[in-house]
């Protein structure tokens, strides 16, 4: 438990000491394919199971043609259907300019809108979201299934980011929190999260440590170098390749696929956004089977 803040009734007839306890802190990690929430019980981190029951959620957000807003898996499984008006992979927007995403843009069916030096946008039937806003539902969903979990009001929050995010994308991830109700009390490198979650800190206690952390996420492949010692780390130096994660395993898949379908049939499958959501389903579910076998068959949609 967190220490309790005290303070003293003002009625000097009957004076008496009063607790109250300080709300707890959530601990979110905001993917770029999937988020998860998790807070301290009994000294130890226990992850939050979301509305849906599951441990993780997608990272995705969709506005479909009734004016309903759905955020994880619901907003998902309707990708199929609804590829213009939902949003994915978000955290590669943050905190970045329009010039900087010129690659990243071509691999999402939305529009990104904002001149070349503008903080980018998200154009949604002519209303424009700032990545900031759309992370702000993703955590305001997280949020929700922790008040849902522990039976209270939760008000603050501690946010991994990329150890090698700027100035830029760390304050926009904190804007995203405040945007979704929530005191961002501290920003952590997604290393030293990890690092922590291992027990490194109390491992090295004794003696310093230098220790590798590889990270391999949807968007991400990342290497840090952290030098631990009497429970401080230092992120020495860290390196990756911004476009080698889950995502970009899923694009290779897709990019496969259309090219044969191309050749069977002349038909170029990447100018039809519907098309494209399907096989990246079948792209994503081929690599969850293949996680748990040595080999699976990528099932090719029915439809084109």
């Amino acid at each position: 438990r967190r220490p309790t803040s005290v303070r003293r009734a003002t009625r000097p007839s009957n004076s008496t000491t009063v607790i109250t306890s300080m709300s707890k802190i959530i601990g979110i990690d905001l993917g770029t394919t999937n988020s998860v929430v998790s807070v301290m019980e009994g000294g130890e981190p226990t992850v939050v199971p979301n509305l849906e029951g599951s441990r993780t959620t997608p990272s995705v957000v969709a506005f479909t043609s009734g004016n309903e807003r759905l955020v994880g898996a619901p907003a998902k499984r309707q990708a199929v259907t609804n590829p213009h008006n939902t949003i994915y992979s978000i955290k590669r927007f943050m905190g970045r300019r329009h010039s900087e995403v010129s690659s990243e843009e071509k691999l999402v069916p939305y529009r990104v809108t904002g001149g070349a030096e503008e903080l980018v946008k998200v154009d949604i039937d002519g209303k424009a979201y700032t990545p900031p806003e759309i992370s702000a539902m993703i955590l305001r969903n997280l949020k929700e299934a922790a008040e849902a979990y522990l039976g209270e009001t939760v008000e603050r929050a501690v946010i991994t980011v990329p150890a090698y995010f700027n100035d830029s994308q760390r304050q926009a991830t904190k804007d995203a929190g405040q945007i979704a109700g929530l005191k961002v009390e501290r920003i952590i490198n997604e290393p030293t999260a990890a690092a922590l979650a291992y027990g490194l800190d109390k491992k090295a206690k004794a003696t310093n440590q230098r220790i590798a952390v590889f990270d391999l996420g949807g968007g991400t492949f990342d290497i840090s170098i952290l030098d631990v010692g009497d429970g401080v780390f230092e992120v020495k130096a860290t390196n990756g390749d911004t476009h080698l994660g889950g995502d970009d395993f899923d694009q290779v898949i897709i990019e496969w696929l259309c090219e044969s379908f191309k050749k069977q049939t002349a038909i170029d499958l990447r100018n039809d956004p519907m098309a494209l959501e399907r096989r990246r389903a079948a792209a994503e579910g081929a690599q969850r089977r293949r996680s748990r076998a040595q080999e699976t068959d990528v099932r090719r949609p029915a439809r084109p």
